[in-house]
């Protein structure tokens, strides 16, 4: 037994090592995109043609009406946006009016629509909504995103290079609220968004993201239209996969988005986490397996406990906390982040870790108050 415990001390040390060496290449991915963020040129003024925002909606979001408003209020000529939902009695179709009153120059348009054509519902909710869409260029955003007025123009200009055929956002979150919003932003800003950066120095594309998606109608009509995914959980993954299928390139934008984040309580928190591991995990999974060395402060836990906390084992843990810790406030500074309790950041370091594990131990996930089960092929289906 002790044989068995010192090797699995050893492996775990070795694992934090490997960890401590990732978040070295984060640091390097940080810095790297937030210095280009501050080099980016602006749009040349010939190239701003007509958008279309696409806004698929359900349920109040807290500051929904702050986020939506967000996306009215653009520098560009000329933007007109589309409000989709299946349900009359939903509460964001008040928001939707409340906005449309209160900007009356501003080209809104809201669609409610009960329609199904799969069992995602977001997509179904997409495809009801194209039928009032007008200009040429499409951007798909999430409710819970919230924009400065450059937001277009950042974007159309990385549409405008050739050979993109989408251009996708990174996020980062503001939570509002209590603790579990404050471990949710963690997860966020600290593990998903370095993750995604470092990713990119290795990758051709990163992934799409739900935050922004912004894509040329006629691309879209040549992938098979938001019909393809009507079946499928990823469908913004699933999005770019097509785009890159048809020979096009996809774009991760220099600009960021905010995701105002708001997770009630503990269950909430778990039940999304596990969904969005899940989800990676059905789209990915030798990639998502093996960024379990991005935890590397959960192995110098298990390290020093398999060592019975000896003074070796407690050194690796004192020393990659510290690191995780610089890494952190590096992060915050990088991309102006409100910064969260550092005592926050081992709880959620865990967390993740403990979810990971988790995301190998079924297939079902609960989403926007449904279950459904995740096949193979990533298609949902009724639980």
């Amino acid at each position: 037994m002790a044989l068995i415990l010192d090797a699995g001390a050893w492996l775990a040390g070795l694992a934090t090592g490997l960890g401590a060496l990732y978040l070295l290449a984060v640091w390097h991915a940080v810095r790297r995109f937030a210095g280009g963020r501050l080099a980016q040129p602006p749009i040349g003024p010939g190239r701003r043609p007509p958008v279309t925002i696409l806004k698929p909606l359900h349920g109040e979001d807290p500051e929904l009406y702050e986020n939506l408003r967000s996306f009215c209020e653009q520098t560009y000529p000329a933007v007109q946006i589309v409000f989709g939902v299946r349900d009359a009695a939903d509460p964001a179709v008040a928001v939707a009016r409340r906005l449309i009153a209160d900007l009356p120059a501003a080209d809104l348009a809201l669609v409610v629509d009960p329609r199904v054509h799969g069992t995602n519902l977001k997509v179904s909710n997409l495809i009801n909504m194209m039928t009032v869409a007008r200009h040429a260029i499409l951007v798909v955003a999430d409710s819970d995103m919230r924009v400065t007025p450059s937001y277009l123009d950042a974007l159309v200009g990385d549409l405008a290079v050739p050979g993109v055929g989408l251009v996708t956002c990174l996020y980062k979150a503001r939570p509002v609220g209590n603790p579990w919003s404050r471990l949710g932003a963690l997860a966020i800003n600290h593990g998903f968004l370095p993750s995604v950066l470092v990713g990119s120095l290795v990758r051709p594309w990163p992934g799409c993201f739900g935050a922004t998606l912004a894509l040329h109608r006629e691309t879209l009509r040549q992938i098979g239209g938001f019909a393809r995914f009507r079946d499928l959980l990823a469908d913004d993954y699933r999005l770019g996969a097509a785009i890159v299928e048809a020979g096009f390139r996809v774009a991760l934008s220099r600009y960021l988005v905010e995701d105002v984040l708001v997770e009630p309580d503990a269950g909430t928190l778990l039940r999304h986490e596990l969904r969005w591991a899940r989800t990676i995990r059905s789209i990915a999974p030798l990639d998502f397996a093996a960024s379990v060395i991005t935890y590397p402060l959960a192995f110098g836990l298990l390290s020093a406990l398999l060592s019975f906390l000896s003074v070796p084992g407690l050194a690796v843990l004192l020393a990659i906390l510290v690191w995780r810790l610089i890494v952190v406030r590096m992060i915050d500074k990088a991309f102006a982040l409100p910064r969260q309790p550092l005592w926050l950041v081992p709880v959620r370091d865990v967390l993740s870790f403990g979810l990971l594990i988790a995301s190998f131990c079924g297939k079902t996930v609960a989403w926007r108050g449904h279950s459904f089960r995740l096949t193979q092929d990533g298609s949902l289906t009724s639980d």
